[in-house]
């Protein structure tokens, strides 16, 4: 029997390589100053990602090539729950919120829309239309 564990044989270590072994340890600190965040670090893919820790109805999970541009994405994100989870009256104006397009059917306002739970759609007036475009 040939090998470095055979039986009797004293024990050799082994070169342990790190692979990516900087984007990992960046990985790591970004997990560390982003407390709502777990933060990975694919080695397959090369690619930075992190997955929310607060509630909602679906996970949010966000990637990027760069830490930079992680932790771009996650501020985006955080910004996002937080003009969704703002009442409609106290959302600034001037906050663009991620709709499913930029102008509604007989206006040209280019407002974007934002989707509230159960699939209804709310108007940056406040009001709701169903996702058929009908109001609600």
């Amino acid at each position: 029997m040939t090998g470095r564990h055979r039986d009797g044989q004293p024990y050799a270590p082994v070169y342990r390589r790190v692979w990516d072994g900087p984007a990992r340890a960046e990985a790591e600190r970004i997990d560390q100053e982003w407390a709502d965040w777990t933060v990975l670090y694919s080695l397959g893919r090369r690619c930075f990602y992190a997955v929310a820790a607060w509630d909602g109805p679906r996970p949010v999970i966000v990637e990027a090539v760069t830490p930079d541009g992680l932790e771009e994405r996650m501020r985006e994100a955080e910004m996002i729950r937080a003009t969704r989870l703002m009442p409609p009256a106290s959302r600034p104006s001037s906050v663009p919120v991620r709709g499913r397009g930029s102008r509604r059917r007989g206006g040209s306002s280019g407002v974007a829309v934002a989707e509230a739970p159960g699939g209804e759609v709310e108007e940056p007036g406040g009001g709701r239309r169903s996702p058929g475009g009908r109001a609600a």
